[in-house]
């Protein structure tokens, strides 16, 4: 993980800038997709192994994967101190579902990423519905970490009984973030997502920033960027 001083503004401005530019200059399209991926707030949170993602933030990114014309128009989370993560679904045929339960698990390290999600209800809905729907509650919910992922018609999920696990791992491989690299480490080799947690207004993820020590100048000098 970063070790971020609490004097760590200063130790910034006394960095030769000059020196860091020319370091970095081959990796443009690497520091491109960081700046595009994580705010510097949201980095620092993922460096201090907690980030905080609201529901509304989540609930734009599902939009955004509804397409017009379907049979859904709306899906829509919402988090409870409790822990539950409500789902509702507008639907055509149907009219609302509404679903309630807890994220079991929700993972990203190197080459593994998926979501576990227990739906706390006797009988789970129609099962073509649920894959729809998690596919994109699953991605949106990873957007904020990773960056935009494009949705795959056969993005991998089972259903097991009321649990539902959704298999992003192909898809975010394929993602410029999963495709990037800089001097020979993986962008997504650098994070580690280890669960997720509903609470009041939002999802908190335990995360992990594994940086190696030539590329935290380039981080640094990301964060200055975005504060300009």
């Amino acid at each position: 993980m970063i070790d971020i001083p609490a004097n760590w503004m200063e130790k910034v401005q006394n960095i030769d800038w000059s020196k860091v530019k020319e370091s970095v200059k081959d990796y443009g399209p690497a520091i491109k997709v960081l700046q595009q991926t994580w705010s510097k707030e949201s980095l620092l949170e993922i460096s201090q192994g907690k980030l905080f993602v609201p529901d509304s933030v989540i609930n734009e990114a599902i939009a955004k994967k509804i397409p017009e014309g379907g049979s859904v128009t709306g899906v829509t989370v919402t988090s409870h101190a409790n822990g539950r993560l409500d789902i509702r679904a507008e639907t055509k045929k149907v009219g609302p579902v509404e679903l309630s339960g807890e994220i079991q698990e929700f993972v990203h390290d190197g080459d593994t990423s998926y979501m576990k999600y227990r739906v706390r209800s006797r009988n789970i809905p129609e099962h073509g519905l649920m894959s729809w729907v998690f596919s994109r509650v699953s991605l949106a919910m990873a957007e904020r970490m990773v960056g935009h992922v494009e949705l795959s018609e056969d993005l991998p999920i089972s259903i097991r009984h009321n649990t539902v696990t959704v298999d992003y791992s192909k898809v975010l491989a394929e993602s410029d973030f999963g495709k990037t690299e800089y001097q020979g480490h993986r962008l997504m080799d650098m994070l580690e997502i280890e669960g997720a947690k509903p609470k009041d207004g939002g999802i908190e993820f335990d995360t992990k920033l594994n940086v190696p020590d030539d590329v935290k100048k380039a981080l640094m000098a990301v964060l200055v960027d975005q504060m300009d």
